[in-house]
Formats: structure tokens, sequence, C-alpha cells
């Protein structure tokens, strides 16, 4: 079984991930990881010399690859992975997928500390990044809310959401 989380940058895919994977005892898999290990450079690099096309198409790759040959694995998705393609057909056939869901006050407060690392956000304005968020949410929801899963991030604790996730599975 292949579990995917998807959604917003910020909504915790990374981090609720990791404990998920060590809860299981299953693998933890992050797309973007995949996708730096197999360009040999980072995210922001791929973006900056070979354009977001280029990227689009080694992360569907990598989507792919690691949907037809992995089990007992957590996939991290990218914030944009099931808005391409039809990457959210796809995952749904190969995996359980879960939208991790957060509010846009709940997104600006923890992306307001990652901005820095976030090429897609680092050149906007603290006072305009809640809008930013709100425009590009919306943009997405449609595809996010295609998951089969969605839980709520707000308020909970990393741990409350893991639990919340393990009771959606059909494995106790």
């Amino acid at each position: 079984m292949i579990i995917s989380l998807l959604g917003y940058m910020g909504s915790g895919k990374s981090h609720i991930s990791k404990l998920l994977s060590s809860k299981l005892n299953f693998k933890l898999i992050d797309l973007d990881k995949e996708i730096i290990k197999r360009n040999n450079c980072s995210i922001s690099e791929i973006f900056q010399k070979k354009g977001e096309v280029f990227f689009r198409k080694q992360e569907r790759e990598a989507l792919e690859e690691v949907l037809a040959t992995e089990q007992n694995a957590i996939l991290s998705l990218g914030g944009g992975t099931p808005v391409y393609y039809n990457n959210m057909d796809v995952i749904n056939q190969n995996s359980i997928s879960i939208y991790l869901s957060a509010n846009i006050p709940t997104l600006t407060q923890r992306l307001y500390k990652q901005k820095d690392k976030r090429p897609l956000i680092a050149n906007i304005s603290d006072e305009a990044l809640p809008e930013f968020i709100a425009k590009h949410l919306f943009e997405r929801n449609p595809f996010y809310r295609k998951a089969q899963f969605m839980v709520s991030t707000d308020e909970k604790t990393p741990e409350e959401i893991v639990d919340e996730i393990i009771h959606l599975l059909p494995i106790r």
C-alpha cells in the first residue's frame, strides 16, 4: 500500500509523512527529493536552469516510477504535483490519497517562517503573502479535493493528524 499525502506548501506534508512512516514502519519517499536525486541539483536550480515544464515532466516520471515500484510507502508530494497532467487520477488509482488541508491564516503563519526556503514565495512581501496563498489555493483546490480523504491540519498536533490518518486506512 502507498499512502500519498498532498496539499499546499506549509500544510505539513513533510513533517506528517515522517511521523506516519515511522508509526506504520513504511518507507518514506519525498517526491521532490527523488527529483533532486535524479537531476543532481535543487528544485530551485531546476526551475532556474531548465524551467517549470522540464520540472513537471521530471515530477511526472518520478511519480509514475514510485507508484509502479514501491510498496508500503508514504509518498509526500510536491504542492503542485496534483495540478499537472492527470496526476491526481494516477495518484488515486495507485495509492490512498490524503489531502492535508489548512486554512489561509494557518498557511500564512507557517510560510512566513519558511519564505527563504520556498522559491515560489521567496520574493513575495509579507503583506502580499496571504492574498497570494488565497489565490493559489483557490486555483489548486479543485485538484486537491479529488483526493480520497481530506484531513484538516488546523489547530491539531502532528500526532493528532497522524492518528486521524491511520484511522482512515484499511489496516489496523
